[in-house]
């Protein structure tokens, strides 16, 4: 069984481990493939205003996400999250488990809803895991992401509601 926890100081190695691969490839993110350890956690810890790791029950870190708010001051009620999720543990339920957890967790910090700013089209699992967690396309921005091997491609913005009150 895999939780979701807050992010620790001691916990930063191997959620670099779990991410550099990611930021490496260039499919998926917008951050420079030669982003170093440190240019990533100051974007994924003092960037944003949390961070958790996916656990599993032996201890291994699978996954991680923030929260922040998408927007300052006025449009600071949307929040807004990147995953990431190792690779020996994708298409095991870890993305999705995060995704449940981001969302019940900007509720509590009073988020009224949730932006993903740049879902890349190609990235095909994301897409569809989003949809399938209730988030709508409401734009596709034509040929905003470098793919690393395709080019400029298209992507997506994406938005749920989560409280109306």
């Amino acid at each position: 069984m895999t939780r979701v926890r807050l992010l620790r100081e001691k916990d930063w190695p191997p959620v670099w481990r779990l991410m550099e691969p990611v930021i490496r490839a260039g499919e998926t993110y917008p951050y420079a493939p030669d982003m170093d350890n440190a240019g990533a956690r100051h974007m994924w810890l003092e960037q944003t205003e949390v961070a958790y790791v996916a656990e599993t029950e032996s201890g291994e870190l699978v996954g991680t996400y923030y929260i922040k708010p998408n927007q300052p001051m006025l449009g600071a009620h949307v929040a807004n999250c990147g995953y990431m999720v190792s690779e020996n543990a994708r298409g095991h339920g870890v993305a999705t488990l995060m995704c449940e957890h981001s969302q019940e967790e900007a509720v509590r910090r009073g988020y009224r809803a949730m932006q993903f700013n740049l879902v890349v089209k190609t990235n095909e699992a994301s897409v569809h895991l989003w949809r399938k967690m209730g988030f709508d396309v409401v734009g596709t921005l034509t040929g905003a992401f470098k793919h690393a091997t395709r080019g400029y491609v298209d992507a997506f913005v994406m938005y749920k509601v989560l409280m109306t009150d």
